[in-house]
């Protein structure tokens, strides 16, 4: 079990998270749920409606939609930040590709803390941002081969 300096270390170390002060991390620590997975275990299925976004703390997991893998994440990334802004179902499935443990932050809890912090939203639209380009980046590569 991660302590609250933990935890507002390890969000000070995620894209999403890194411009904003120790103290307000503190506020967002305490809405955060640890939630572990083991090897192989889904985590969230395509179409199912999402309510929480998930930052991988150790292990690594899969982006895939049916047997077609899109990303893999590990370590101080996040998933699920799509489906936590809207209310439209998954738009890809997660699975576990070693053990993992993950912070979860609920779309309730985290629609307060938006509120709140704008800059929260600011780190999230440059991770969508991020992703966007990648996958155009991918589409454009395997139209040229």
């Amino acid at each position: 079990m991660l302590t609250t300096v933990e935890k507002v270390l390890f969000l000070k170390s995620i894209d999403l998270f890194a411009r904003i002060p120790g103290e307000d991390l503190a506020q967002i620590s305490v809405i955060t749920e640890e939630v572990t997975f083991e090897d192989g275990e889904a985590i969230f299925e395509e179409g199912e409606l999402g309510d929480a976004l998930f930052l991988v703390v150790s292990g690594k997991v899969k982006v895939h939609k049916g047997s077609r893998e899109v990303a893999r994440l590990g370590a101080g990334e996040c998933f699920g930040e799509m489906a936590i802004l809207d209310s439209a179902p998954r738009s890809a499935s997660v699975s576990a590709i070693d053990d993992v443990d993950c912070l979860k932050i609920a779309r309730e809890d985290f629609y307060d803390i938006l509120g709140e912090k704008p800059e929260i939203a600011q780190g999230i639209i440059r991770v969508l941002t991020a992703r966007l380009r990648r996958t155009l980046d991918d589409v454009a590569g395997s139209r040229a081969s």
